[in-house]
This record gives C-alpha cells, sequence and structure tokens, in this order.
C-alpha cells in the first residue's frame, strides 16, 4: 500500500478531460473535451496530472470504485487495466482458470477468443487509454506552453522534467503491453494531432521506438529506492528494457538476449535485494518489500476499484474457505489453479506453503465452472505481514508486482543459456538463490546440469505464478499456441487440445477496424 503517489488525486479527476481521443471507436473510447485554460492555472496540476497517469493502471474510472468510467461499452469493473492485464495473461495459459460465465470471458481461458471479444477490446482502449492520458501531459508541459503560462518556477521545471520521464515511461509500458498482445498496432505520440485517424505501425518499429525512449530518460527518471517507491525508477526502466529485449525476437523476428542479460545485470546492481521474506511480497504491507521494483499501487481507502487486486484476492475465494482469512469481507467463487502449474511444485518448496487452499478443492478440473474444481490460492491476501488486515476489507492494499527482482535473476540465466554472455556459475546462483529462499535450505539447489530452458521455464512458473508473465514466456517457447504442449482446457478440451498459431497474438477489435479504415486485422482472424 502507498499512499503518497496518490495524494494528488483530486484534482487528477478533472484534468481527464484534457486527454484526447487515442481510440476511434467511440464505445469505449475516453471522453474527451480538451482545454488547458483553467486547469493549469494552479501549479499543483502537474503533479496532479501525472499522478492520474499512473493510477489509469490503479482505478477504473474518475470516481471511486464505480460511476465515471475511463472507458465505456463494458461493466466498469470488468474494464480495470490491471484486471485485464492479468487475465490476458494467466487465463489463457496454464496457469489460471475463472469459472464465471460472464460473455466472451469464458473463451479467455481456452483460447477460443472472436474479434468481437469484449474483454480483448477492452484491453486494447486501455492501453490506448493510457497512451492518451501522457501524450497530453507532455503536449502540456513542453517548454513553450510553460513559458506562456508564466508560473512556473525553477523547482516546479525541475519536477515537470522528472515527471516528462515518467510519462514517458508509463507509455512504454503500455506501448509494451500493446505490442505483446496485439502485435501492429497504431504508433500514436505527443506530436500527433489530435482527432486524426492513426497509421497501423508495426510490431517491430514500436519495440525500436520504446528501445529508444527508455534509453533517452533514464537519466531524467527518479532514483530507485523507498523514497520513491510506486514510482518510475532508472530501475524500473532497466527492467522494462530487459523484458522487451527477451521477447525481441517475438517482436521483430531478431533476438537480443545479450542485452536482455545486460539490462538484467543493470537491475540485479541496483538497490533492490530479494525478500527474505516470501510471503511479504504478496500481503497487504508489500511496500515494504526491498524486492519491488515496480508495483501497480493499490489503497483499500484511496484507489478503489472492483478490478486490480480487489478482483484478484476476492476472485481466488470460495468453496471451504473463509474470506477473513485473507483480509476481505465475502468470496467470489470465480479463479482457481490449473493442475499443471499446481503439479509444478515439490511438496518441500516453500512457495507453496500458504499459496495454495486444498481442503475441499480438487487438483483436476471436470467443470470450469465449478469453483472446488481446481486448487485455490492464496498467493496473494488483504493482510500484512504481521497477520493484520488491510485498510478496508472490500478495496485492498495489496500492491501487485509488475516488477521485482526475482525476475531479473531469472532473466540473466535464460539469456545466459540461450546466448551465453555471463557466466554459468552467476546464472546458476541466481536461481539457486531464489530456490534457496524457496526451500528455507540447500535442499533445493540445482547443479550445472539441471540448468536448462526447460527448467527455467518450469522455475519462472513457480515463482512468478499468477503475476502476470505467463503467456508472454509461453509465447516466447513457442509453447503458448500448437500442440507440443498441452493443458486442462487448452483448446476448450478437458485434456487440452492443440490451437493454432495466430492466437499468439489477440485480433485488433473488429469495431475499431470498422471505425479506422487505415488498420487491418492480424493474419488467421
Amino acid at each position: 500500500m502507498n499512499r503518497r503517489i496518490h495524494h494528488a488525486l483530486a484534482l487528477g479527476g478533472a484534468l481527464l478531460v484534457l486527454a484526447a481521443t487515442a481510440c476511434t471507436d467511440l464505445a469505449l473510447a475516453p471522453k474527451s473535451d480538451p482545454t488547458d485554460v483553467n486547469v493549469f492555472g494552479d501549479p499543483g496540476a502537474y503533479r496532479a496530472f501525472i499522478a492520474r497517469v499512473y493510477a489509469g493502471l490503479a482505478v477504473s474510472g474518475q470516481q471511486g470504485a464505480a460511476g465515471k468510467p475511463d472507458i465505456q461499452g463494458i461493466d466498469e469493473g470488468f474494464s480495470q487495466y490491471l484486471r485485464l492485464f492479468w487475465e490476458h495473461e494467466e487465463l489463457p495459459t496454464d496457469e489460471a482458470i475463472i469459472g464465471w460465465g460472464d460473455l466472451g470471458l469464458p473463451e479467455m481461458n481456452t483460447q477460443n477468443w472472436a474479434v468481437n471479444n469484449t474483454f480483448v477490446a477492452a484491453m486494447y482502449y486501455r492501453v490506448f487509454f493510457q497512451v492518451v492520458m501522457a501524450n497530453e501531459f507532455l503536449r502540456q508541459t513542453t517548454d513553450a506552453k510553460l513559458d506562456a503560462r508564466g508560473n512556473v518556477g525553477t523547482a516546479l521545471r525541475a519536477d515537470i522534467k522528472q515527471y516528462r520521464a515518467e510519462a514517458r515511461f508509463l507509455r512504454a509500458l503500455s506501448y509494451w503491453h500493446g505490442i505483446d498482445f496485439f502485435g501492429d498496432i497504431p504508433l500514436i505520440t505527443e506530436a500527433d494531432l489530435v482527432g486524426t485517424l492513426p497509421q497501423q505501425s508495426t510490431r517491430a518499429a514500436i519495440y525500436d521506438f520504446l528501445v529508444s525512449e527508455l534509453n533517452a530518460i533514464k537519466a531524467d527518471l527518479p532514483a530507485p529506492g523507498p523514497a520513491n517507491y510506486g514510482r518510475a525508477t532508472t530501475t524500473a526502466a532497466d527492467m522494462l528494457l530487459a523484458k522487451l529485449y527477451l521477447n525481441a525476437g517475438v517482436y521483430t523476428g531478431t533476438t537480443h538476449y545479450a542485452e536482455a542479460l545486460t539490462a538484467a545485470q543493470a537491475v540485479i546492481a541496483g538497490p533492490y535485494t530479494l525478500d527474505p521474506n516470501f510471503r511479504r511480497m504478496f500481503l497487504a504491507d508489500n511496500n515494504t518489500s526491498p524486492e519491488i521494483i515496480f508495483p501497480v499501487t493499490q489503497d483499500g481507502l484511496r484507489t478503489q476499484t472492483w478490478g486490480g487486486m480487489t478482483f484478484v484476492i476476492h476472485a481466488s475465494c470460495g468453496g471451504s474457505m473463509v474470506a477473513d482469512s485473507t483480509g476481505i469481507d465475502g468470496c467470489w467463487w470465480g479463479l482457481r489453479v490449473r493442475p499443471e502449474a499446481y503439479n509444478r511444485y515439490a511438496a518441500t518448496d516453500g512457495r507453496a506453503g500458504g499459496r495454495f487452499y486444498t481442503a475441499g478443492q480438487s487438483v483436476a478440473i471436470n467443470s470450469v465452472g465449478t469453483f472446488t474444481d481446481g486448487i485455490a490460492s492464496q498467493k496473494f491476501q488483504n493482510r500484512t505481514s504481521t497477520g493484520g488486515r488491510g485498510s478496508h476489507p472490500t478495496h485492498v492494499d495489496t500492491d501487485f508486482p509488475m516488477f521485482r527482482l526475482a525476475d531479473a535473476y531469472l532473466i540473466y540465466a535464460e539469456a545466459f543459456l540461450r546466448v551465453g554472455g555471463g557466466t554459468q556459475q552467476q546464472a546458476l546462483d541466481y536461481v539457486n538463490a531464489l530456490r534457496v529462499r524457496a526451500y528455507g535450505d540447500s535442499s533445493g539447489v540445482i547443479a550445472a546440469p539441471a540448468l536448462t530452458l526447460d527448467f527455467i521455464l518450469d522455475e519462472r512458473g513457480r515463482e512468478l505464478l499468477w503475476e502476470g508473465h505467463r503467456r508472454t514466456d509461453l509465447v516466447r517457447y513457442g509453447r503458448f499456441t500448437g500442440g507440443s504442449y498441452l493443458w486442462a482446457w487448452k483448446g476448450g478440451a478437458q485434456a487440452g487440445t492443440a490451437t493454432p498459431s495466430h492466437l499468439d497474438v489477440y485480433p485488433i477489435p473488429s469495431n475499431e477496424l470498422i471505425a479506422n479504415p487505415n488498420l487491418h486485422q492480424t493474419t488467421g482472424y
């Protein structure tokens, strides 16, 4: 939980009217009424505006948990960025399944989505809503704009320079999600005219843009450390670069594993350390963890939403589980762990201890809609590391660890195995550091012959379960679609069945194609 980054949100809601429409489908597009004449008369508006860009990852609208949604055409709780991101990364994989029958949601479990899937469309528009806000912040904070207003002193100008770098990071983060999920999408920056139909760019071109942007802004970002928890720091930029480089072969056709290893080294060299308390990273006081590099911050009192971690924690509760044991006031009977993910853990692996709820739950999932089919997850909870409850029993305090140090360790090891660089001993040491923490002793330590790419994929599944990495990992390994790796309900069959390769990316929403003739659909849809 972090209150600092949300302190300015009261004014931030008013600033949303400055964000011009990036999407061409008005049913799901951000609302627009551009004017800056009055808003920036208050010098505090700049801080409020950048806070609102951050909050776009955490909240669903401009009024508490519901009432003034950022995007339209879908239930506001369903439309929240983090909730959609999590569902797109987890539900179509071997990790998570949801039992609800809301229109378009069952298809996410089985890789059977169509071009008119409401959840896929909402994710597309969420990406561009973030881009819209970041672009507008950059338009409103040029030197010419600041000079014309005449109310920005030297100290505030220095702050605004930093805020601009943060806006560019947040835009890069969403564009990374955009090319990872959708492939070829428009590239819209602050230099583009508002109101024009965007041209479709390519994954490779946007990848190049993101790498350039992140390298350009690092010197202007806040320094990493507790004082800047929840903000985009130089280390967060290195971590996003590491993720981009790791998946460059998917995005561009050319691998950049050596660069991924170098970026991971930069992250590891930063001030973050492995948290000796693994459980703390997923609890209501995880803002105290020394390992979390970039979180999506949640606050039960200040960032109320029916999405985000409120969704993940409530939807993971059901069956004979007692809601209060995880610090919430009710179970939603939705999410469970697929058998392949549950069976990946050794009995003595501490990452499973306290994470899974097995009483009355079966490992096998015979019925997708039956909550007791499938092991329940208690990885994320609205209780603190000392047992206390979060600040609100419904809307949780637990931050989402978008980036944490353990991922950098695993990126180093994978990059070493794929391309060399670094040393085998260092890669082994990083992996074993995670396993010593998981097992509590050296019983889980592996020797060099066991350090293989298949092992790293499995170890990523164990270490990073339900943290929004799995689909991207499986695509990089060539196992998300096709028949080389099957799991329960892949393709709609209980035992799993092969799926076509075009599902490695989601479709451009059908309404967007109708509204913008400059766009074309991904091959296969």
